[in-house]
């Protein structure tokens, strides 16, 4: 494209829908075109550029999702889960639009709503919006395949004390990738807590942990343990700018230098293949 990408952003005054209107104000190529938040939000009919770098921009924050993404060639979702929906619907409506949603702890129904929208226009769904979070899950989806089936699998995750879902978007992911690599369904083989006289660990299951408190931004391990040694893939962020940052290039990846990329539904392992 030979202007700048227009990008509507949902989740403006989130923790990372501001890391990523920042990001978008500071890379060249691209634009914020609109931003949707909460009806009453401080931010409301504000300019958005003041709000995320006290720099105008000329573009204001409206309530309305359709408003919002009026006119934009691409939609970031750093929301809530009622919003992607929402959203996705009118932009499968509409047609046109690539969606990328970084929305974790959707429900059935929810996740139904995206899966229906990719019939239609292209939406890459992340559970962590990192790079390297898209390596770690290729490593360990490579490393649950190898011939060790007994090596217990155990998924640790650390986030800070807002985050309202558990175990995060990203542990679940890291969870597929391991009962993938396994040929198994992750519902079928993984314990998501333990309490009380639990008895021997069983073989086969895969384990969740899960740490909230303070400002931790985001700390993911999956241990590969045998009687006699362990494996561990792990990876931390150090800064919210990470995630900032791989939403951006997930939006360039879909949009593909002006033609964007089929309808479906795609992840950040398409983003790391190129």
């Amino acid at each position: 494209m030979s202007r700048d990408i227009q990008i509507a952003l949902l989740g403006l005054t989130g923790r990372l829908g501001g890391a990523i209107g920042r990001t978008i104000l500071a890379t060249p190529g691209f634009a914020l075109s609109g931003a949707a938040v909460r009806a009453g939000s401080p931010v409301e009919g504000g300019d958005i550029g003041r709000y995320l770098t006290g720099e105008s921009n000329g573009v204001t924050a409206v309530v309305s999702l359709e408003d919002a993404m009026s006119d934009c060639d691409i939609v970031i979702d750093a929301s809530l889960p009622e919003l992607t929906e929402a959203a996705a619907k009118i932009l499968a409506e509409k047609g046109n639009i690539p969606f990328v949603s970084g929305v974790t702890g959707l429900n059935s129904k929810q996740q139904d709503g995206l899966v229906k929208a990719a019939g239609t226009i292209p939406v890459l769904q992340a559970g962590n919006f990192s790079l390297g979070v898209a390596m770690a899950e290729r490593l360990v989806r490579m490393a649950a395949s190898l011939p060790a089936a007994d090596w217990d699998i155990e998924i640790e995750e650390s986030h800070h004390r807002m985050k309202a879902d558990a175990p995060s978007g990203t542990a679940l992911m890291l969870g597929q990738a391991a009962a993938q690599g396994r040929g198994e369904a992750l519902d079928d083989v993984a314990d998501w807590a333990r309490h009380g006289h639990t008895g021997a660990r069983e073989t086969g299951r895969i384990g969740f942990a899960v740490t909230r408190g303070g400002g931790i931004i985001g700390e993911h391990a999956v241990r590969f343990l045998a009687e006699l040694e362990d494996i561990t893939i792990a990876h931390r962020a150090h800064d919210r700018d990470v995630f900032a940052r791989g939403a951006v290039e997930a939006a360039r990846w879909i949009l593909n230098e002006g033609e964007p990329r089929p309808a479906g539904l795609y992840s950040m392992q398409d983003v790391v293949r190129g």
